[in-house]
């Protein structure tokens, strides 16, 4: 896909809109995680550094269409602040003659946040006329938020249709990194794909097995894979009414000559608590009282092996309940692999999904991954092969 990129663009003097993801976790009124706020610096460097005007264009929960105070972008301009390193204007609305005011006060350089696009209902529906009053603002569009990409609102899809339309440098980065996955990807490519339900994986794993030349299944989701191949799961987790399901799953990856790889064996417990006592099984040798809650060490094994034969790895979903000593191991083990691998140039590496970048932050391996995008549902459409409105809108 091409797009147009803040390299192309004439930044001087102008106005620039740039749609950010600043859907952050609060507690009590505060910041709790910054990451959202920090993937914003490159793109409002660069415009600054071109003599731009920076405007930020932003939703913050799920207002609905109304104007609820407890969702305003207010309690975020001091931490933002304080991730740029600047002074950051705020205007009460993001249209009409509160935002107007805001970004005509504006200097070369200087950084405004408006008020949360979804206080106004033609956000969601994508209105084109709410879309021509934030237009109004700009010269230029930027989006930044692949997050909210897979999402035809106006301040992603119908903006870009009305002002030059680039993409930021963080969309930039999500975009390539995807590309070198599952777009144009070395060769064998492995996939990851773990959790705990394969409903609301079925559009993804139906994908990959078209794309990939390897697919290692794990979570709670396995469960329902070995239950369908005729293993007793014991009482762990399982969507046994889409046993069909798996096995279609399964017979697509024969046809596409995508190798899969199931558990050989796994850690059982009878309760899900820390330091639960935990027993290493092989495949379908469970108790009717026990829970398979990880992978074992010969399948972590071998999924290592596959890794090392691989010069690819995408990744999405954690191997067992990672939250939950012991039942970690697995995930762990495998995350500290990958990343020696990137680290060693032999594999190049791209994860995401919310609990994929927990467990990679709990084995402390986040940074040394090629790419991780915090996207979660973005990243996960792009994985099923599904166009995003918020991208397709940059095609030139």
């Amino acid at each position: 896909m091409a797009f147009r990129t803040l390299d192309d663009a004439d930044l001087a003097g102008k106005r620039a809109l740039v749609r950010v993801d600043l859907n952050v976790p609060m507690e009590d009124g505060k910041v709790t995680d910054d990451t959202r706020l920090r993937a914003t610096v490159p793109t409002i460097e660069k415009l600054r550094a071109g003599g731009a005007k920076v405007i930020l264009l932003a939703h913050f929960d799920r207002p609905k269409g109304k104007v609820v105070p407890s969702m305003s972008l207010r309690p975020i301009v001091a931490p933002l602040s304080k991730v740029l390193g600047l002074p950051v204007a705020f205007a009460e609305d993001c249209v009409g003659p509160k935002a107007r005011e805001a970004v005509n006060a504006l200097q070369p350089g200087e950084i405004l946040l408006l008020e949360n696009v979804r206080f106004h209902a033609g956000e969601e529906a994508n209105d084109r006329k709410f879309a021509d009053s934030l237009a109004a603002n700009g010269d230029l569009f930027v989006n930044d938020a692949f997050s909210a990409a897979h999402r035809p609102h106006a301040s992603t899809e119908a903006l870009a249709h009305r002002l030059p339309a680039y993409a930021g440098e963080q969309m930039r980065l999500e975009l390539d990194a995807l590309d070198r996955a599952l777009g144009h990807p070395e060769r064998p490519v492995l996939g990851i794909v773990g959790g705990s339900k394969i409903s609301t994986k079925l559009d993804l794993l139906r994908h990959l097995v078209t794309k990939l030349d390897k697919l290692a299944i794990g979570g709670g989701m396995a469960n329902t894979f070995l239950y369908a191949q005729g293993h007793d799961v014991g009482a762990s987790y399982c969507e046994k009414d889409l046993a069909d399901t798996a096995r279609e799953v399964i017979r697509l990856a024969g046809q596409n000559n995508c190798k899969l790889f199931l558990p050989v064996d796994i850690v059982v417990a009878e309760k899900m608590a820390p330091g639960a006592p935990a027993r290493v099984r092989d495949i379908g040798h469970v108790d009717e009282d026990e829970r398979i809650l990880d992978a074992g060490p010969e399948t972590v094994e071998r999924l290592c092996r596959a890794m090392g034969n691989s010069k690819t790895l995408i990744w999405n979903g954690p191997l067992g309940v990672f939250e939950i000593p012991p039942f970690d191991k697995g995930t762990m083990e495998a995350a500290r692999h990958a990343a020696s691998l990137v680290k060693a140039g032999k594999l190049v590496a791209v994860a995401g999904g919310g609990d994929t970048v927990a467990a990679l932050n709990a084995a402390g391996v986040v940074d040394d991954f090629t790419f991780v995008s915090t996207a979660g549902g973005a990243f996960l459409e792009w994985m099923e092969g599904k166009t995003l409105p918020g991208v397709a809108a940059l095609n030139q």
